[in-house]
């Protein structure tokens, strides 16, 4: 594997040495995206990192029970959800500037209590052989009207990406409209692959579905194995194409913040950053990183992102999930 390089100087606490001892991260992000960075960093600055692993409701949950009591020094979150529910409760520290500066700024919170660490968006994949993109919608509000889909539908109500999406639809478009699209959604019968979207798209490999509502990197997953999904995105500005970032914070309860500093510039190094669009097709926060040609480039699928304030979601997650519970989605 490429060796990753250390985080720019101006991503470090200014004037500190070498940081020693070590740090635990909870991470709500998958072994397989953190070991390989977790290794390196260990391998380059000789700081031990404890990874404790879960989802990050699961996390979220420790970290309110543990309180000041908590090991925790740096949390590394799957969802804008969850990392707005802990700056909610004012679990992290604000960062510098300079932690910032250079990431995309469309995702970083105007309060700084989190890094970006990479992007998803949200697409519509389809099934070319059963669906012709110009038969598609211009707005995910209007594919409740396409009766043609009906019980040809999946999407993974219980993903966290999915209500975060929605909590986006709530931000944008408010309560009543993201209620009605729900309701008309149900009446088409879509099948629920629960957090599963490589299920959801097997099954559409499979032929039981011929759309699914997930993000971009599944898409590109799967294309690499030849299945028949392409993506198609909705008009620019939709919410349906929406943009979600996953992040890292630092806790107050740490006890080695020049290292746990260090370990999140480290995430938004070039090195670690074209690890994770190579291992998961997922955009870089940062510039001048090489892109797959089967992606659009950063700049171009930004423009299909509706503009919704990084803080928007968390403060709506809640709300998503009780429509989807009054709806009997969840």
């Amino acid at each position: 594997m490429k060796r990753f390089l250390l985080a720019s100087a101006a991503l470090l606490l200014s004037g500190s040495s070498l940081a020693q001892g070590q740090i635990t991260v909870y991470s709500g992000r998958a072994k397989t995206f953190v070991d390989p960075i977790v290794q390196q960093f260990e391998r380059s600055t000789g700081i031990k990192v404890n990874v404790r692993y879960g989802t990050d409701s699961q996390l979220v949950a420790a970290l309110r029970e543990e309180g000041s009591r908590s090991p925790a020094d740096v949390f590394w979150g799957n969802s804008v959800g969850a990392l707005g529910e802990l700056a909610e409760d004012g679990k992290f520290l604000k960062l510098t500037s300079a932690m910032v500066r250079g990431v995309a700024p469309d995702y970083v919170p105007d309060d700084r209590s989190w890094l970006p660490t990479t992007v998803r968006f949200r697409v519509l994949a389809y099934n070319p052989n059963k669906v012709k993109p110009g038969n598609l919608p211009d707005s995910i509000l209007d594919l409740p009207k396409m009766t043609s889909l009906k019980g040809r539908i999946g999407w993974t109500v219980s993903y966290p990406s999915f209500q975060d999406f929605l909590a986006g639809m709530i931000a944008k478009h408010g309560e009543a409209t993201t209620r009605t699209w729900l309701a008309g959604m149900k009446a088409l019968t879509p099948k629920d692959y629960k957090t599963s979207n490589v299920g959801m798209l097997e099954a559409m490999r499979a032929g039981e579905i011929d759309v699914a509502l997930t993000n971009h990197y599944y898409v590109q997953r799967v294309n690499r194995l030849n299945y028949p999904v392409e993506t198609y995105f909705f008009k620019n500005g939709d919410i349906g194409n929406l943009g979600n970032a996953t992040g890292a914070a630092l806790l107050k309860t740490s006890k080695n913040r020049a290292a746990a500093t260090r370990f999140l510039g480290t995430l938004v190094g070039k090195d670690a950053q074209t690890f994770f669009l190579s291992v998961n097709f997922e955009y870089p926060v940062i510039g001048n990183i090489i892109q797959p040609t089967t992606m659009l480039p950063f700049s171009d699928v930004t423009k299909r992102s509706p503009r919704v304030a990084p803080t928007a979601l968390p403060k709506n997650i809640e709300r998503a999930q009780r429509l989807l519970r009054e709806a009997g989605l969840l």
